[in-house]
């Protein structure tokens, strides 16, 4: 083979490799058009509904600008919406090169690309979820300190439970995670029962003494009402046996009135006072 075969041969597969080129470079065209269109419609609707005032509002706010520091939720969504979207266009572009060892990279990354999204939805929600229960905690509690604490707790226990989740859906070292989401609940539940314990002990203390009281209270109250139930009873038994009594007695002196008057009415006998027949 001389050198200009070579020559010839090198010029025919960048001459068979153009159109693939070509039609790379017009998928990415259209696809770069189609997400920045897309993402700009999201960013306006976002826009119209307020998303961005009712998340500054809520206590979500100081999560989203860890996440995305110094832009809107509104803007940050819809960059993540076109990435979203040329990602998979960069995908199907690459596939049209018809080089394999590219192919096969960018199919594995639309494989994990719903990961991905999965994660996002996680903190949307997870960030939506936790100002709502701050805002409610301030609504029903006020300004008090419990209130003050639930609203500053709970958030981040949400957000610290969706921070795992996404690690766990973005595949990242699970086997650690699991254990570190393990370890921070256990801490967790330890430390409560600690603060109830050192804490909460005069309050515990005082808990159970007024349910002693109560139940001595109640076993008092009802030691009293069993003996005046005997009592009643005693005291109706005694009226009965009274009330017979007295029956009995008022009989007797009637027969003893009726014979005393039956002597005094008998007409005198025939016989004389000395029983001799005249």
């Amino acid at each position: 083979m001389d050198i200009g075969e070579s020559f010839q041969n090198t010029t025919d597969k960048i001459f068979d490799f153009l159109p693939n080129l070509l039609g790379f470079l017009i998928i990415l065209l259209i696809g770069y058009i189609i997400a920045k269109v897309v993402s700009g419609v999201v960013r306006t609707l976002l826009q119209k509904v307020h998303v961005d005032q009712k998340l500054q509002e809520s206590s979500a706010s100081r999560y989203v600008d860890a996440a995305l520091p110094g832009a809107s939720p509104s803007s940050g969504i819809a960059k993540v919406v076109f990435w979203l979207i040329f990602i998979f266009v960069l995908t199907i572009a690459i596939g049209a090169l018809g080089i394999p060892v590219a192919t096969s990279f960018m199919n594995d990354v639309l494989a994990y690309l719903p990961n991905v999204i999965v994660a996002i939805l996680i903190f949307v929600i997870a960030a939506l979820i936790s100002g709502v229960v701050a805002g409610a905690a301030v609504k029903v509690m006020g300004d008090t300190p419990t209130g003050k604490v639930v609203a500053a707790v709970a958030p981040a226990v949400i957000m610290v439970i969706a921070f795992f989740m996404i690690l766990e859906q973005l595949q990242i070292a699970p086997e650690i995670v699991r254990i570190a989401f393990t370890a921070i609940m256990f801490a967790l539940a330890l430390g409560l029962a600690l603060a109830f314990g050192l804490g909460g002990r005069d309050l515990a203390a005082d808990a159970l003494r007024q349910a002693k009281d109560k139940g001595s209270q109640a076993a008092d109250r009802a030691k009293q009402d069993a003996q005046l139930g005997k009592d009643r009873a005693q005291g109706e038994f005694e009226n009965r046996s009274y009330s017979s009594s007295s029956t009995t007695g008022g009989t007797t002196a009637s027969g003893g009135t009726y014979d005393a008057l039956s002597t005094q009415q008998m007409p005198p006998s025939a016989s004389g006072g000395d029983g001799s027949v005249r």
